[in-house]
């Protein structure tokens, strides 16, 4: 199994103490923290996107060109990039120069966004994101393949003779498909044998097993090799204490105010409220990491049981003082990675993954980045 700290900045007051902090110090806690994620020796690091509600994660391309530039090993990554808004020129010319500060570092997650209020904002018609996150993600994969592109779509103006620049550093960063609860995505994925990321953060395991399970039948009848259809799941929250009850009476009282808010009508996509309202049926059953390293660790299996998932992604408890959380942080590193990668060994990001190597392509590896950047600096 694989780790990936995921942030998607959400910028709430906390319901029980009323703190919120600064948006500048929110920052400066996401790019902590992704500095501590490879130093604890997490496999990646993730910023989601989002343009409507409250969060900070409007210009995440800024904020991964500053964690690329800060870190020399972990591997960086979208969760998701709203491909289904965006031109795919600009994501094509914003995450190749995050790939190229990274050296090579990059993989893109991408979706249509489970954010309907935000597809106005960018003049995509409710109905449509499906569509237009196919057709640009074809547009995107030939931008970074290929050069003097022409093309012509139905979702922005036609190309003639472009070359998007920067290029990638070592060739087209791989590409994920994440979803939350429909099939739409997972097909995309299977047919163009990418992998899938299921977001695993709201609804019962058995809805995301299914969703799962449809993208490797599809992805076998598009005759892609079944050793690379890699499965990444999300989880709903982090909090880990010494024991569960530990865990359950410091977060719990939060949990259930944020699903009351969250529930609220016009605060979630019509049809996928959070289904589990308290925080020991969310415990029991549902997409929360809310326990002792034990109870947390036995989760992520029994997750894995259903799910056969090569990489798990899961979130800080962000509204909680950020020292505390990087605690848990270097204590989920010591004593739940070790475990569930005993139990669930895979071949994402080693030499059977053919792009395990990309970030040493050219024999450069990046720590020889970070050494020549270091040297540049005397």
């Amino acid at each position: 199994m694989r780790f990936q700290v995921l942030d998607i900045l959400p910028h709430l007051t906390n319901p029980v103490t009323g703190r919120r902090i600064r948006p500048d110090e929110r920052f400066a806690q996401a790019l902590t923290s992704a500095r501590y994620a490879e130093e604890f020796g997490f496999d990646a690091v993730a910023l989601g996107e989002r343009h409507a509600g409250q969060f900070l994660s409007s210009g995440v391309t800024v904020l991964l060109g500053a964690i690329a530039a800060t870190t020399s090993r972990v591997r960086i990554q979208t969760g998701v990039s709203v491909l289904s808004i965006h031109d795919p020129l600009r994501v094509a010319e914003d995450y190749a120069t995050v790939d190229q500060l990274s050296r090579g570092r990059l993989e893109l997650v991408i979706g249509k966004g489970n954010e309907l209020r935000q597809l106005p904002m960018f003049g995509i018609g409710d109905g449509d994101q499906w569509d237009a996150l196919a057709e640009k993600y074809e547009l995107l994969r030939r931008l970074w393949r290929e050069e003097d592109l022409d093309w012509e779509g139905r979702f922005r103006g036609p190309l003639h003779g472009v070359t998007s620049l920067p290029r990638p550093f070592a060739g087209a960063p791989r590409i994920w498909h994440g979803s939350a609860t429909t099939l739409t995505s997972a097909e995309l994925a299977a047919k163009w044998g990418d992998p899938l990321f299921s977001a695993n953060a709201l609804q019962p395991r058995d809805r995301y097993t299914v969703l799962i399970e449809h993208y490797r039948k599809h992805h076998a009848e598009h005759g892609h090799d079944p050793r690379f259809a890699f499965v990444g799941a999300g989880a709903g929250f982090l909090y880990l204490a010494d024991t569960t009850q530990e865990a359950r009476e410091a977060f719990g009282p939060t949990y259930e105010k944020i699903v009351e808010f969250f529930n609220q009508p016009g605060n979630h996509t019509p049809g996928n409220p959070m289904e589990f309202p308290t925080v020991d049926d969310a415990i029991a059953r549902g997409p929360v990491l809310v326990g002792s390293p034990q109870q947390i660790a036995e989760k992520i299996l029994w997750w894995h049981e259903a799910y056969g998932h090569d990489l798990q992604s899961f979130s800080l408890p962000t509204m909680i003082p950020h020292e505390q959380q990087l605690d848990m942080l270097e204590r989920f590193a010591a004593e739940v990675v070790p475990v569930v990668r005993a139990a669930a060994p895979t071949a994402l990001w080693t030499d059977q993954d053919p792009y395990g190597g990309r970030p040493a392509v050219h024999g450069r590896t990046t720590a020889d980045a970070a050494a020549t950047i270091e040297r540049a600096a005397l």
